[in-house]
């Protein structure tokens, strides 16, 4: 929520205050003109709170490294890739740049605040559920040994080619095929699933016992965790273009509708 409040309580007043109290009519006024004046005061403030949250961002990758390293998440993971790399400072100054936008726009504080928190979250839901995943085309497996810290994008089940189902199996599935006696019995392959947890250790036996004993195959759909430097440049570098005209629009209205 750092991004969100900055936007909020940083971006928003910066123009909706001047235009709330009028004091616009004398600052805004003078030889240098309103659209310079509103870029003097966007544009250094912009720089300063990415440059902040950058900051930020070094610190908590450096914090955050070890979590990574034990296998407790993966890069990719929403709860931490909008915390790391560059994308942290790109959505700080894109929810400045709403803020500014929604200032000029409502021309009083609070409800810019609103709009900006609103806004923001709009386009956060939109990007983490549905924008990250398309960066690049998924890549799909058989496989039952995914990558470390892959992010599964989706699974389904065939079976002699034919689709089967999607997801887990269903119960009714699971007690005639492999009941819990059978999956206790089997031992997981080797590799990475040896330091899986218990219970995806029970998981991946499960999978084995469809696809050995029976002749399931799984399919899964899913992002490598060695995409995470391109889906933060590609994220960072939408973002900064909407950071940037965003800013440019509200300098526009400034110099249409301020005077």
């Amino acid at each position: 929520m750092v991004p969100a409040l900055i936007g909020a309580f940083v971006g928003a007043p910066v123009l909706a205050r001047e235009l709330e109290t009028g004091t616009f009519r004398y600052a805004w006024t003078q030889g240098f003109g309103r659209w310079r004046c509103a870029l003097a005061k966007l544009i250094p403030l912009a720089v300063v709170v990415a440059v902040a949250a950058g900051v930020f961002s070094l610190v908590y990758s450096w914090y955050y490294r070890p979590f990574i390293a034990d296998g407790q998440t993966g890069p990719l993971a929403g709860i931490v890739f909008d915390l790391r790399g560059i994308t942290f400072a790109a959505w700080t100054m894109t929810a400045f740049a709403i803020g500014a936008l929604a200032g000029i726009l409502i021309r009083r504080v609070v409800p810019a605040i609103v709009a900006t928190l609103a806004a923001y979250a709009g386009l956060a839901v939109a990007a983490g559920v549905f924008l990250r995943q398309h960066y690049l085309t998924p890549l799909v497996t058989s496989n039952l040994n995914l990558p470390a810290h892959a992010w599964i994008m989706s699974q389904w089940w065939t079976k002699g080619g034919t689709f089967a189902f999607s997801g887990r199996p269903s119960i009714s599935l699971l007690n005639p095929f492999c009941p819990p006696s059978a999956v206790r019995a089997g031992n997981p392959s080797p590799g990475p699933l040896a330091v899986l947890t218990p219970t995806k250790v029970a998981k991946a036996t499960l999978d084995q016992c469809l696809t050995t004993q029976h002749g399931y195959t799984q399919w899964t759909r899913y992002q490598p965790a060695s995409r995470f430097w391109p889906f933060q440049f590609i994220e960072g570098g939408w973002l900064l273009v909407l950071s940037v005209i965003l800013i440019g629009l509200a300098v526009w209205l400034v110099r249409r509708r301020a005077a």
